[in-house]
């Protein structure tokens, strides 16, 4: 070869031929693979993909990158790569002296003589090498490639890529990625999906259309996708670039079911023999709440902390609490958490007027740093400035309430705990008294120690300066489990026992009932507030009205004891008394708004009703009567001084006997009306004992009746009897209306007769008719008796009343409300506001158009 690379062009030569060799021997091996991969790029670039179907597609595409694999197989065996001998054998072909491969060779015997003829050897093979030209092998390209195809297919391949453009990229991966799936029933796959925000957003459920692939959801978001397949898909996430995968389970229809929360954006897929569906989440941020002062807390005269405030959030409020911080020495740093009513369920934004009686918290008297905070549904908090304010403390004015007090304090600002108690083994040694057990104090820390001791002084000589035993055996009580207790908690449970006692001491009996009458009101307004179920809320309006009764009850027994003359009748005003005043029939009339108000759903209008009746309540005087013995106004048949039941007239107690039994049968009605709408709702009608009845309420229901339809077929029995008894001995038009009756009667009926048909909607506005007479005849036979009883007394007796109840200017004295600034609907507004919730939940459960059942769903609510 050295010889060779003398020879102008030789090298050149045998390269260029090498190449061509090259050529034939890649194109012999890989054509079929170039053949099959310029088929396949062009079947991706010309989009035919979308045109022929997924299935066919997906057939072609498979069979194209089968062959190429093949090919590429076929390619690897065969190939046989050429080298410099190949392309010298074959331009010396060109020639029969073979002038390439004989420059190459050498003498045998290198001899003197022979040198002049190799020389002349050696010039005529270079003379022959210089006329050999490179081989051409177009004939071998048209034998092995006669359609040209190394010309046509890089042509149209060209020209396809030109005309995808910019969709090149995408059909070829496409095609790279057949829909292998759509040859086992992919087709057939039905995918639903939908994303539930979490509740405190309030957001309804997102039901994904089946082109939406990009949303945006609150963090922690559950997100439920539901296929039907031929077997199980997967559920493939990305999140933040870590890829996790979650399994289907099946579902009772066959079908398959996943769920996956949400808490960062993410892309999810649905695997099915390749990617089904993907979805690309984002996730919006939550804000934090956002609270402040609107005026810093004041102490009110009735001792309580006052302040405004405003909350925001972007999806709810679903906490306020006022924060107390201890500033003093002693407690630096330990701080509380009281509730604040929010006033509605979940508000976005709100501002109110707070009013909290901290009198019996801890840090009462203390001075404090406040600061309010805001819990939104994700449990993410926002603080207010901080603000510092003295706690108030109630004001006892009798000396051993003081002292009480003072002990409650002591005990519950107590932090630190118990030394370690040793074991107590002198309680079982034969003949040994068992005293471990009362000193136990001697562990008990500072504190705990000094309380025990001001109640030994507080009980010091009890005969001496106790006059209410149950004071006394209260203290004695407290100071015994001071004695025994083993922890600070222990101690400290004992705070209830001194409380009540402190009031007791300060208050009497009366506190008690107040209490009573607080915890109703507090329980009411939480079911308002909280959109409870009708039956909790009648429940506890029926407490509340049976502790203003006590707390009435107890006020005048308190009354009695100050030196009030008159007593009350027990005659049961509540709905059937007439006058003025609280126990009139102005109370009668709210309570009744009231409980419309309930009703109906009007929660703000009821809620500011019952904050009114019980400021009403707690604002209540009894004044010093004249000693005529006429009581408390407002009560009818009351017994005057010294006047027992023989000096009442047999046709007062009659039209009292008479009153106190339409109260009854307005009650049984009132029962009756809520069972029916409580069905009707499709709640069961007679609840067990346990849910929302007191002991006993089950045991009567089952008593009068087991269905609705013969229970008032009964009531309607009663009244036809009430209206022949009082036919038969008072006549018609006296005291009672016989046509009125008989009108109850007819609507009882015709509600029986519907609760027997099944219809609940026409027999609730029966038992509505028959409860708004009944209210009414008692109202009337109510003003009746209070007639008779002035005509027998000899002056007018509401003339007397107001005089009584009002001081000169016209004003309620003692401070009382008499429920002329409380705005009360008018019966009939009340009755169209139930027309209209009827008529909602009507067509609630009517309408099929899901559309319009949100709608009116969300009506309902507001109700």
């Amino acid at each position: 070869m050295a010889e060779l690379k003398r020879i102008p062009g030789v090298a050149s030569r045998v390269s260029r031929t090498y190449r061509g060799l090259w050529l034939l021997a890649f194109a012999r091996a890989f054509g079929p693979l170039l053949i099959a991969a310029s088929a396949f790029m062009i079947f991706a670039f010309s989009g035919a993909a979308s045109q022929i179907g997924v299935k066919a597609s997906a057939i072609v595409s498979i069979m194209l990158l089968v062959s190429m694999a093949v090919a590429c197989v076929y390619g690897l065996v065969r190939f046989r790569k050429p080298d410099e001998r190949d392309a010298i054998r074959r331009l010396d072909q060109q020639s029969s002296l073979r002038p390439l491969s004989t420059l190459s060779d050498r003498p045998s015997r290198p001899e003197r003589a022979g040198v002049d003829l190799w020389r002349a050897h050696e010039v005529r093979l270079t003379d022959e090498v210089r006329r050999l030209r490179v081989p051409d092998f177009m004939s071998e390209w048209r034998a092995r490639d006669p359609l040209w195809l190394r010309i046509v297919l890089p042509v149209l391949l060209v020209g396809f890529l030109v005309a995808a453009n910019v969709n090149a990229p995408g059909r070829l991966s496409r095609a790279l990625k057949p829909d292998v799936g759509s040859l086992f029933g992919a087709e057939n796959i039905r995918i639903e999906a939908w994303i539930t925000p979490p509740q405190y957003t309030g957001r309804a459920p997102i039901f994904l259309k089946s082109g939406q692939t990009d949303l945006a959801v609150p963090a922690g978001s559950r997100m439920t996708i539901r296929a039907e397949a031929p077997s199980t898909p997967q559920l493939v996430s990305l999140t933040g670039g870590k890829r996790s995968k979650s399994d289907f389970e099946t579902t009772p229809e066959g079908g398959y079911e996943a769920e996956i929360t949400i808490d960062a954006s993410s892309e999810i897929a649905l695997h099915w023999w390749g990617e089904r569906k993907v979805w690309t989440v984002s996730v919006t941020p939550d804000a934090r709440p956002k609270v402040e002062w609107v005026s810093t807390p004041e102490m009110t005269p009735t001792d309580k902390a006052e302040f405004k405030w405003s909350v925001t959030d972007d999806y709810g409020v679903e906490r306020l609490e006022l924060m107390l911080t201890r500033t003093d020495e002693a407690g630096a740093g330990d701080s509380d958490r009281m509730p604040v009513d929010l006033g509605a369920v979940s508000p976005q934004e709100a501002s109110d007027t707070a009013s909290l009686d901290l009198t019996r918290h801890p840090y009462a008297g203390l001075e404090v740093s406040a600061r309010l905070v805001a819990t939104d549904g994700s449990g993410q908090e926002g603080m207010s400035e901080a603000v510092d304010f003295v706690v108030p403390e109630r004001l006892f004015l009798q000396p051993l309430a003081r002292a009480i007090q003072d002990v409650r304090v002591t005990l519950l600002r107590e932090q630190a705990s118990y030394q370690d108690i040793p074991a107590q083994t002198d309680g079982l040694v034969e003949g040994s008294m068992f005293t471990s057990g009362s000193e136990r104090i001697a562990y008990a820390p500072p504190g705990v120690q000094r309380a025990a001791l001001m109640l030994d002084a507080i009980t010091y000589e009890a005969p001496r300066y106790f006059q209410d035993i149950t004071l006394y055996i209260g203290l004695r009580n407290t100071h015994a489990i001071l004695k025994s207790a083993v922890s600070s908690p222990d101690a400290q449970s004992t705070e209830p026992i001194l409380w009540s006692l402190a009031l007791r001491a300060e208050y009497g009996t009366a506190a008690d009932a107040l209490r009573a009458l607080q915890a109703a009101k507090a329980a009411l307004e939480e079911a308002l507030r909280d959109g409870a179920s009708e039956a909790e809320i009648q429940r506890r309006m029926e407490a509340f009205k049976q502790a203003a009764q006590n707390y009435l009850a107890a006020r005048m027994a308190e009354a009695l004891a100050n030196g009030l003359n008159a007593p009350p009748n027990d005659t049961d005003s509540a709905d059937s008394s007439g006058g003025q005043g609280l126990g009139g029939q102005d109370f009668a009339d709210m309570l009744d708004a009231l409980e419309d108000l309930t009703e109906t759903g009007a929660s703000d209008q009821a809620r500011q009703l019952l904050s009114d009746i019980t400021s009403m309540l707690e604002n209540l005087e009894f004044q010093q009567g004249n000693g005529s013995g006429d009581g408390m106004p407002g009560m009818p048949g009351e017994q005057g001084e010294n006047e027992d039941d023989s000096d009442v007239p047999q046709e007062e107690r009659e039209m009292s006997d008479t009153l106190r039994e339409l109260s009854e049968l307005l009650r049984q009605q009132r029962e009756l009306n809520d069972e029916t709408m409580a069905r009707q709702r499709g709640e069961t009608g007679n609840q067990p004992q346990g849910q929302g009845e007191e002991p006993g309420e089950g045991e009567d229901r089952r008593e009068r009746g087991g269905s609705l339809a013969d229970r008032q077929q009964e009531l309607g029995d009663l009244v036809e009897e009430l209206a022949r008894r009082w036919g038969e001995g008072a006549g018609e038009g006296e005291g009672l209306d016989r046509e009125t009756l008989e009108a109850i009667e007819r609507a009882q009926r015709r509600a029986a007769d519907n609760l027997e048909d099944g219809n609940d909607f026409r027999a609730s506005r029966s038992q509505e008719e028959a409860t708004r007479q009944l209210r009414d005849l008692s109202r009337g036979l109510a003003g009746d008796l209070d007639a008779l009883r002035a005509a027998r007394l000899g002056e007018d007796w509401e003339e007397r009343n107001e005089a009584e109840s009002t001081d000169p200017f016209g004003n309620p004295v003692g401070g009382v409300n008499d429920s002329r600034t409380v705005q009360i609907p008018e019966e009939a507004e009340r009755q169209r506001a139930k027309d209209i919730l009827e008529e909602l939940r009507k067509r609630y459960g009517q309408t099929p158009d899901e559309d319009e059942r949100e709608y009116l769903e969300r009506l309902l609510d507001r109700f």
